[in-house]
């Protein structure tokens, strides 16, 4: 068993590594993609060799990010063969589907215009490469929507049953993947990184203007990315709102961890800033927070839109107490329960599969219907106790209030650029108004990555939620080879990203000697 937990804690480890590397190029792909179309449709429009400079300086930027991003993405994927077999096998068909068209034809219709978006100049018309450069930010927001489909699903599974007779989940219905988790998923994830895209524009505009350099090529890209910046994190708000609910709806565990909630109570207050108490367990008594400043009632508005709705904690799901989607507080399976049932599921798979290679039609047939009796709770059949299936309360806390609180940073900031950026004298003398700009570069991106942390450490320790937990997720394979796996790919991706940083600084650099 150590053995098997060493093996599922290095996996996971090495997956949340490659992601985070991952998201690191990612949003700025679905961002800057906008941005440079936005400013080519400008030059297009007018003519002026001025924006031609800007867009050709910005898809350079894009290009750098676009390439190393895709190197990440591939092993990524291929991690689901190397240590994630099992779940590979038990909701291939399913989750194989949306990676399936995201290959053939999302990345397909990305990787061919921006073959003419990079090398088309001078060889097909301006406005033939003007669909080009559209089509390569709709190609990367097409991939990006396969990809979170197939997140989506595996934190809201349906459109899916199980069957015995080949011991894996099926697909029923395809449309069912396009759920409200979904949509809201993908436009948060993909509106925020118009908004990181918008900041990395500024800062990087701010480096000119903090040289005295191209000072009006400058204040053109801060003026497109600070409205396409502001225009993304507002959207990211009203999605996050959105998702909000929908975690509340169909994870509520995941929504009292980040709540760092235990025993929730009708108009639950929200906290805004606070400290969870690291040795508070769901069955004592002992306080849920070293010390907090709570918002009044603003988790249950923040959970289903009513100040006075009753919002369930850790110990109230443990025990049993929910909301069920109209809002209502219900009494559920309690979880000690739900463990029983997912074993009585497992038993029943054992006595399908026994009767079938028997030949018995009739024990088949009684065994699939206590299997679908119970199959709901088929995941909680792994685990022993209820502590098992409770996600780390400290990390999805955190993260939460880093994801909001830079998010709320981040408004300001886009308001007071786009202030300043049209009084051209505040931000050309304001030398501290540019240095904050440009360390928000990195502000941003642990904006982004937090949110991550919160969506993916919140709904531990599942890989498919309620059905699938990661210890019976994995490959049969040793710790060793995860171990050595885990640390090459640590260089790997951390040369990347100097590479990426080091190259981007020097053209960059190169590029602000020219007139822009």
């Amino acid at each position: 068993m150590d053995d098997l937990m060493t093996v599922v804690d290095w996996s996971r480890w090495q997956f949340a590594l490659t992601a985070i590397y991952h998201w690191l190029f990612v949003p700025l792909t679905l961002g800057l993609s906008l941005i440079v179309a936005i400013m080519e449709t400008i030059y297009v429009r007018t003519g002026e060799q001025k924006w031609l400079k800007t867009t050709k300086f910005w898809m350079l930027l894009f290009g750098i990010n676009f390439a190393i991003g895709i190197a990440t993405g591939l092993i990524l994927e291929f991690e689901f063969g190397t240590n994630w077999s099992n779940y590979s096998w038990f909701v291939g068909d399913i989750f194989g589907a949306p990676l399936a068209i995201e290959g053939i034809f999302a990345f397909f219709i990305e990787a061919t215009f921006v073959a003419v978006m990079f090398f088309g100049w001078n060889r097909v018309s301006k406005r033939f490469h003007l669909v080009s450069t559209w089509m390569t930010w709709f190609g990367a927001s097409c991939s990006a929507l396969w990809i979170l489909v197939a997140n989506s699903w595996m934190q809201y599974p349906v459109g899916m049953k199980f069957d015995p007779e080949q011991m894996r989940n099926v697909m029923d219905n395809f449309w069912a993947l396009f759920s409200p988790v979904a949509i809201n998923k993908y436009l948060h994830a993909v509106t925020s990184g118009w908004a990181l895209s918008g900041v990395f524009v500024i800062g990087v505009s701010c480096w000119f203007l903090w040289k005295k350099r191209n000072i009006e090529f400058a204040e053109r890209s801060m003026k497109v990315g600070g409205w396409i910046g502001l225009i993304g994190l507002l959207l990211t708000m009203y999605t996050g709102d959105g998702s909000a609910i929908e975690v509340a709806r169909t994870q509520p565990m995941k929504l009292a961890a980040m709540e760092g909630l235990y025993n929730g109570s009708q108009g639950q207050s929200l906290v805004a800033v606070g400290m969870v108490n690291p040795e508070k367990n769901w069955a004592d008594d002992t306080d849920e927070y070293l010390w907090a400043i709570e918002i009044p009632k603003g988790l249950s508005f923040l959970a289903t839109h009513d100040f006075n709705a009753f919002v369930p904690g850790v110990s109230d799901l443990v025990k049993g107490v929910a909301i069920n989607e109209k809002g209502d507080t219900v009494s559920t399976v309690s979880y000690a329960d739900r463990i029983l049932i997912g074993k009585q599921a497992h038993e029943a798979l054992r006595r399908y599969d026994k009767a079938k290679v028997e030949g018995d039609k009739a024990a088949m047939e009684t065994a699939r219907k206590d299997l679908e009796a119970n199959y709901k709770y088929f995941g909680y059949g792994y685990f022993d106790s209820v502590d098992e299936a409770i996600p780390p309360i400290g990390m999805t806390f955190y993260a939460f209030r880093v994801m909001v609180g830079l998010g709320s940073y981040f408004i300001l900031f886009f308001i007071v650029v786009l202030f300043a950026v049209y009084k051209k004298d505040w931000f050309r003398k304001s030398v501290w108004l540019q240095w904050i700009a440009m360390l928000s570069i990195p502000l941003v991106y642990v904006c982004s990555q937090a949110g991550w942390i919160v969506a993916e450490v919140g709904r531990q320790p599942w890989t498919v939620q309620d059905l699938l937990p990661t210890r019976a997720a994995i490959s049969a394979i040793s710790a060793a080879s995860v171990m050595v796996t885990f640390w090459m790919f640590a260089a790997i991706f951390t040369i990347l990203l100097v590479a990426e940083v080091s190259i981007m600084c020097r053209q960059i650099s190169k590029e602000s000697k020219k007139e822009l």
